[in-house]
């Protein structure tokens, strides 16, 4: 019989590297993102930033959220409000994930899951080869989709700091080339 090792975030501090910790399984990150990865997060950061309308409200990019002791998610973009320690402990407003073929899986299944059930009120994924944006809304206790952009604006008006996203802006200079 093998035994399944299970990790808390004890552990995960101590770790090399980054790395995900979900439901006691660590997850190594994949290797640096490509510069549209990049940038599309920045874009968007940017965005939720500029347009925030308050002071009490920041965009963190690849912070830690402790969500319980043994699971510690690294969202790409966070948008968090009244938090006051050195990590993420509480449900942000907006989490952004930019998915690539690597990542695809965990972000579009296992952490929907998981931000769904922490209430989360927006989850934005970020297709970069696509230019595309699907965006979710929590409503009651699950995401409801609110629709694909790329070049649309999403006001963002049912939150403690309402913003605004224009994926015309995110995705710009990639839909130039196109």
């Amino acid at each position: 019989m093998c035994a399944i090792e299970y990790y808390t975030y004890e552990d995960y501090k101590l770790w090399e590297g980054k790395w995900e910790l979900i439901y006691g399984q660590p997850v190594a990150m994949a290797p640096s993102p490509v510069i549209s990865h990049q940038a599309i997060a920045f874009n968007i950061a940017k965005q939720i930033d500029m347009h925030k309308e308050c002071e009490n409200c920041l965009v963190v990019l690849e912070e830690d959220w402790i969500v319980e002791e043994d699971t510690v998610l690294k969202p790409d973009v966070s948008f968090i409000c009244d938090e006051e320690g050195d990590f993420i402990t509480k449900a942000p407003e907006i989490v952004v994930e930019v998915v690539s073929k690597s990542t695809a899986k965990k972000d579009e299944k296992i952490k929907f899951e998981i931000y769904e059930k922490e209430k989360v009120k927006y989850y934005i994924l970020a297709y970069p080869n696509h230019l595309k944006a699907k965006v979710y809304k929590l409503k009651d206790t699950k995401f409801d989709k609110v629709g694909d952009f790329t070049k649309e604006v999403l006001e963002i008006e049912d939150i403690r700091c309402p913003t605004r996203i224009d994926f015309y802006e995110v995705f710009k200079r990639f839909l130039q080339r196109r």
